[in-house]
């Protein structure tokens, strides 16, 4: 399977896996990250539903 295959699971699991070898202070803005990302998609759909 190339990088273009992954489905948006492998590669939140893949980030999830390289984020957990970092030290601990970079961990918690890496996840930080994370957590905002999938929010804005979330909030995103949530207001497509609304409105469409």
């Amino acid at each position: 399977m190339s990088m273009d295959d992954e489905s948006p699971v492998d590669g939140l699991m893949s980030r999830l896996s390289l984020i957990e070898d970092q030290p601990l202070e970079t961990r918690a803005a890496a996840f930080t990250q994370i957590h905002d990302q999938l929010q804005q998609q979330l909030e995103g759909k949530d207001a497509f539903s609304r409105n469409g």
